[in-house]
C-alpha cells in the first residue's frame, strides 16, 4: 500500500479544483479570491456586518423564522403539552412559539405538561439572546461612522507650477466639518522580471500636500511626477499595456460625530485624463462667502498650461 508522504509543516493546503470563486469589488477594481469562504461559521459577527441592509433584515427574518419552526416542531411532537392548542394543528404551535419567543405570552396558550414547560424554558433562554444579539448587532450597523468622502470620476495629469502633476480631487459631503485629514495615493504597475515572470508592483505616490487640517469643502490632492514617479514617461497607452491602476485612501476625523473615518477609491488607467484639468467647483458669493458646487466635482476642461490654485 503506498504511504502518503506527509505535508512539511506551515506548507501550504493545495487548492481543490472545484474551490469556489468569491469576487471581491473595491471601487472599480475586482478581485477574485479561490479557496476563500465569503461566510466563516467561527465569525458570524463580521459576516452579519457585512451584509447589506436588505440581506440584513432577510437574515433576520429567516433567523426568527427558523427558530420559531423548530421550537413549533418540538412542541407538535408531543400534543397536549400546550394547553388550549388544538391538536395536530402546527399553527398553533407556531404561534405559541412566536410568543414564547418573544416572551410576550398572552395567556391564551400555556406550557401544560413538564415537557411543555421545559421546551417552553429553553425557547424563552434562546429568545432573550436572540433579541440581545439582533439589538447589537443593528446598533453597530447604525452606529458604524462613514466617511461620505466624494471623489471626481477621473483623475487628471496637468501642468501645476511649469511640472507635469496628477491630481484627484475629494470633497466632503457631510454638512459639518471634517479635521485632520490624511490621504495616501499608491499605484499599482504590472511589471515583468528579467527572467519574464509577471507581477505587480506597489509604488508610494509622493504628495505635495498629505494633510489638511480643515476639511469643509474640497481637496485636490496632488503628485508632482519627476523622474522618481511611476508615471513618469508614460502616456495613456503605456498605462493601459502596465496594467495602471491608481488607488486613494483618505482618513479624517468628523468633527460632529468624534471619531475618526475612513474611505477609498480605484482609478484604472483609463480613468486618467492626460492633458485636462478640472473645472473651478468653488466660487464667491455676492455676499462674499464661500460656495463649492459639488454638483461640478467631476467636470473636467482641457489644460491650458497654465498654473492654477487647488481648490
Amino acid at each position: 500500500m503506498q504511504q502518503r508522504s506527509p505535508r512539511p509543516e506551515g506548507a501550504p493546503r493545495p487548492t481543490h479544483p472545484q474551490a469556489r470563486t468569491m469576487r471581491v469589488q473595491f471601487g472599480a477594481f475586482e478581485l477574485r479570491k479561490r479557496g476563500a469562504a465569503r461566510f466563516d461559521i467561527r465569525d458570524p459577527y463580521h459576516f452579519m456586518l457585512s451584509l447589506s441592509w436588505p440581506q440584513f433584515a432577510l437574515a433576520f427574518l429567516v433567523l426568527n423564522l427558523g427558530i420559531n419552526i423548530f421550537f413549533a416542531s418540538l412542541y407538535w411532537c408531543q400534543p397536549g403539552c400546550i394547553a388550549n392548542a388544538r391538536p395536530g394543528v402546527f399553527s398553533d404551535n407556531f404561534f405559541f412559539s412566536m410568543e414564547t419567543l418573544a416572551t410576550v405570552g398572552y395567556g391564551v396558550m400555556a406550557p401544560a405538561t413538564l415537557y411543555g414547560h421545559c421546551v417552553a424554558a429553553s425557547e424563552i433562554i434562546t429568545g432573550v439572546a436572540f433579541t440581545a444579539i439582533m439589538t447589537g448587532l443593528t446598533f453597530v450597523r447604525f452606529s458604524r461612522a462613514k466617511a461620505k468622502i466624494l471623489y471626481a470620476d477621473k483623475a487628471v495629469i496637468a501642468q501645476y507650477n511649469g511640472r507635469p502633476t496628477l491630481m484627484i480631487r475629494i470633497a466632503n459631503g457631510r454638512a459639518g466639518m471634517l479635521v485632520d485629514a490624511t490621504a495616501e495615493v499608491a499605484a499599482l504597475v504590472g511589471e515583468r522580471s528579467h527572467e519574464g515572470q509577471f507581477f505587480r508592483r506597489v509604488y508610494d505616490m509622493k504628495l505635495s500636500r498629505s494633510r489638511l487640517q480643515m476639511f469643509p469643502l474640497t481637496w485636490t490632492v496632488m503628485h508632482e511626477i519627476d523622474q522618481k514617479s511611476p508615471l513618469h514617461g508614460m502616456d495613456e497607452a503605456m498605462l493601459g499595456r502596465a496594467d495602471f491602476r491608481l488607488y486613494i485612501a483618505v482618513k479624517a476625523r468628523d468633527f460632529t460625530l468624534a471619531a475618526d473615518v475612513y474611505d477609498a477609491k480605484t482609478y484604472l488607467a483609463a480613468d486618467i485624463a492626460f492633458g485636462m484639468r478640472y473645472s473651478d467647483a468653488v466660487s464667491i458669493d455676492e455676499d462674499g462667502r464661500t460656495v463649492a458646487d459639488l454638483c461640478r466635482l467631476s467636470l473636467i476642461e482641457p489644460d491650458s498650461g497654465t498654473s492654477f490654485a487647488s481648490a
